[in-house]
């Protein structure tokens, strides 16, 4: 895996105010990552410091292979980014506004016509080229940005809350955009949320982010795994378990716990090759089984837990 971004204890201080502190991670190439956390995490320093807005108090950072206190002029040109209130000309069109950005970008002249029309096109906004932004609603605008942001072809996308205040059929189709520009495409996703379920859905890995400091990286697997050793088994059944059937599974190698109410059976098994050996010893047993499914914890679940760690 190729890193796009690594920084090393990577700080920002404002007055007495550490905003960042002591950052350490990598992004790889062609991945979604997620930063989460709080308002007043660092969330939104940290992304100023990777695109060279901001120089830092402390340590360092690689961006596509520049630094961006040193470069980050020609870093900018690399990447692109959506922030939480994009800026638009409201009184231009459209077209209008990402000509202006393209020309910024240094996009030539011959080819900015050309993909202003594209990203037009395939934003769902060509019918609404030549029509001034101030008339836009919320969610055409953030799509206008988005492809602002997307103009100049960056290999690196910064996304700062892209469904914020949008109707649920406008954030759906920009988390399917976000989805094929990294899956299909192979840009690398660089982004910043709120909205735990959308970063479930997106996220490769998420870096959960409090007080300037990281409290934990990973995939939701492995940050499970962390939090909770074991992987719990939700066993519907079509008529009670026998005392018989409980014990068995209880002396079953590879299961930590087993739970019985009623007709539901939760059994938490070191891993998911125990699994077949629980399933054969409730049929040999006499079980009647409606369904079986592994439960991993959601990102809501270990974001909390992570956060509740963190203050106790």
């Amino acid at each position: 895996m190729v890193p796009v971004i690594e920084t090393e204890s990577l700080s920002r201080s404002f007055g007495p105010i550490r905003a960042v502190d002591g950052l350490t991670f990598q992004v790889y190439e062609g991945e979604v990552f997620g930063l989460l956390g709080p308002n007043g995490a660092g969330k939104t320093t940290t992304v100023r410091l990777l695109n060279g807005v901001l120089r830092p108090s402390g340590g360092q950072a690689r961006v596509l292979g520049l630094d961006p206190a040193q470069d980050g002029c020609r870093l900018r040109q690399q990447t692109g980014v959506l922030t939480e209130m994009p800026s638009l000309y409201e009184r231009l069109t459209a077209r209008e506004n990402l000509a202006l950005f393209g020309a910024l970008y240094g996009i030539p002249e011959t080819e900015l016509a050309r993909r202003v029309d594209r990203m037009l096109e395939e934003f769902g906004l060509a019918d609404r080229a030549d029509s001034r932004v101030g008339e836009f609603s919320k969610g055409m605008k953030q799509r206008l940005a988005l492809a602002r942001a997307l103009l100049h072809e960056p290999p690196l996308l910064f996304l700062d809350e892209p469904t914020a205040g949008l109707d649920p059929e406008a954030a759906r189709q920009v988390t399917e955009m976000i989805a094929r520009l990294s899956h299909r495409e192979g840009r690398t996703v660089f982004l910043c949320t709120h909205n735990l379920t959308e970063a479930q859905r997106l996220c490769d890995r998420v870096a959960v982010m409090d007080r300037g400091r990281l409290l934990a990286l990973g995939t939701l697997e492995e940050l499970s795994r962390t939090l909770w050793p074991g992987l719990p088994v939700e066993i519907g059944l079509g008529a009670p378990l026998t005392d018989a059937a409980v014990g068995a599974l209880r002396h079953l190698p590879g299961v930590r716990d087993v739970q019985h109410e009623g007709l539901q059976l939760t059994v938490n098994v070191t891993g998911e090759s125990t699994i077949p050996a629980v399933v054969e010893t409730l049929v040999r047993e006499g079980a009647r089984i409606l369904r079986v499914i592994p439960r991993q914890p959601s990102l809501e679940e270990i974001y909390f837990a992570i956060r509740g760690e963190q203050a106790s």
